[in-house]
């Protein structure tokens, strides 16, 4: 077990959230991406191939070739301040801290995190603890629930529970894919863009992408994008042959979720279509996927394949209807805890200080 924050009686209960997102290597370089694949790539939820098949391919060869490449990329979409993953991430968390001070008090203890690199989930976890958390409120950045992804998030969160004699009571949030302040918030990032530049021909929906037999295995992942995609549709007043959902990142020789983003903007620029704009649901922070994958390989498909006008249109990032909703969704599944949902009840202050006095009077050394 790991040793225990030093405990005081009456201390003030304090409620954490822990935002996840994926995570981001250090810094763009082989160097970096190396242990930051290693972790990736060796999570039985991402890779669900048995560990003698799938060792020797990672190990011998992924590792010593994938790392390079990766880098490449990495460095094409880096910002001064560090991985956009994670700069928007960062901007985000801050951003909800002032929200949340706004709309309830006390205000929630709220921190985030990785699944994969820095800053861990143990780490950060460690650190609410000894900041008094005794609730925490787990709230995956991923609005469509996937076991790669969101499960993964809360294995190593349960994880990390596994290690503490004092743990913490623990909600989690599942997914938010047919939220309607999300939905909105989408809707309108849309709007604002095509009040800028004009409406296109076609918009596409692109998800990222997971193997096909997770969806035949019951991860409700695939369901969950076709729900946002067509909720966003509805809000945009579009019809069937207005927009399209397709889904990104194939990885390996195995069948995924179809159509493929990269034949769906290849067979888009050989029909000529004059001007396509592509959007990322899936994800709220621009990264490597989006940044490189589609605004920049996307565009060389499209236009490659004799399309004319390609656009990409950015993550929600750091708007404030975003912020608000993810507020929204936080405060939804905070419900009995802080005092959110009541009224009328002694302040945590108070239930404190008279917790500690009967401790002393009772004997307690502090």
């Amino acid at each position: 077990m790991s040793p225990e924050p030093a405990y005081q009686h009456g201390a003030p209960s304090q409620t954490g959230i822990l935002l996840v997102n994926l995570g981001t290597p250090d810094a763009p370089t082989a160097q970096a991406l190396r242990p930051y694949l290693k972790q990736f790539l060796s999570n039985p939820r991402v890779v669900e191939i048995p560990r003698w098949a799938w060792w020797p391919i990672l190990n011998g060869i992924i590792l010593n070739t994938r790392p390079k490449k990766s880098a490449e990329k990495y460095a094409q979409i880096w910002m001064p301040e560090g991985s956009p993953l994670k700069v928007h991430t960062i901007r985000q968390t801050q951003l909800l801290r002032d929200v949340l001070a706004e709309r309830v008090q006390p205000a929630p203890i709220l921190e985030y995190a990785m699944s994969i690199g820095n800053p861990s989930i143990a780490e950060v976890m460690r650190g609410m603890k000894e900041h008094g958390c005794d609730h925490i409120l787990v709230l995956p950045l991923y609005p469509q629930y996937a076991s790669s992804s969101t499960a993964s998030a809360f294995d190593e969160v349960f994880a990390q529970l596994g290690k503490m004699r004092n743990v913490p009571a623990i909600r989690t949030v599942k997914h938010y894919h047919d939220h309607p302040g999300y939905i909105t918030a989408l809707a309108q990032n849309i709007t604002d863009y095509w009040a800028k530049t004009g409406r296109p021909d076609k918009l596409v929906m692109s998800f990222h992408g997971v193997p096909r037999i997770t969806l035949d295995q019951g991860d409700p992942y695939h369901c969950e994008c076709q729900k946002t995609g067509r909720l966003l549709a509805e809000a945009l007043e579009l019809n069937a042959g207005e927009y399209q959902i397709c889904f990104q990142s194939r990885f390996g020789r195995a069948e995924w979720l179809s159509p493929y983003t990269a034949v769906t903007l290849e067979q888009l620029g050989k029909e000529k279509t004059r001007r396509i704009d592509v959007v990322c649901p899936g994800f709220v922070s621009d990264c490597l996927e989006t940044l490189e994958e589609i605004a920049m390989e996307g565009k060389a498909i499209f236009t490659q394949a004799g399309g004319q006008e390609f656009h990409y249109i950015p993550c929600l990032n750091e708007r404030d209807d975003w912020i608000q909703a993810l507020a929204d969704i936080a405060l939804a599944n905070l419900q009995g805890w802080m005092g959110v949902g009541h009224s009328g009840e002694k302040s945590s202050e108070e239930h404190a200080a008279q917790s500690r006095a009967r401790a002393l009077g009772m004997g307690a050394g502090n």
